[in-house]
């Protein structure tokens, strides 16, 4: 089944090692296979990932997107024990968004700290 994406006007979307950037005007499209995607508002860099839990999505994007895991393994778990010594009471989500990385659903896990993300915020505010 091909994945519906919309596009607005110079909005970017990753899809495999490519970046794509829409033209002026809204564009829909379908993505057929396996390649990684992620739309520019679920994109992080190394200088957005300025807290704990930015950081370590900004890992699991990379193992998503380069479809490595054992590359950033060790940097993942030096980034959970930073956080857990941080912020004890997030150990739930982590242990799922971990679990969900060794079953090889790395979207699903970006997706679980989407949501950490946003507890995180709250917390600092």
């Amino acid at each position: 089944m091909a994945l519906k994406v919309e596009l607005k006007p110079f909005e970017r979307i990753i899809i495999g090692e490519s970046v794509i950037t829409n033209s002026e005007t809204r564009t829909t499209f379908l993505i057929e296979g396996d390649a990684p995607i992620l739309r520019e508002k679920d994109i992080l860099t190394a200088e957005t990932a300025n807290t704990p839990v930015k950081r370590l999505y900004l890992c699991v994007q990379m193992m998503y997107l380069e479809k490595n895991i054992p590359k950033y393994e060790d940097l993942y778990m030096d980034f959970l024990k930073q956080l857990l010594e941080a912020v004890p009471s997030f150990r739930k989500e982590i242990e799922a968004a971990s679990k969900l990385i060794l079953s090889g659903s790395l979207y699903s896990s970006l997706k679980e700290f989407r949501k950490l993300i946003k507890r995180e915020e709250e917390l600092l505010r």
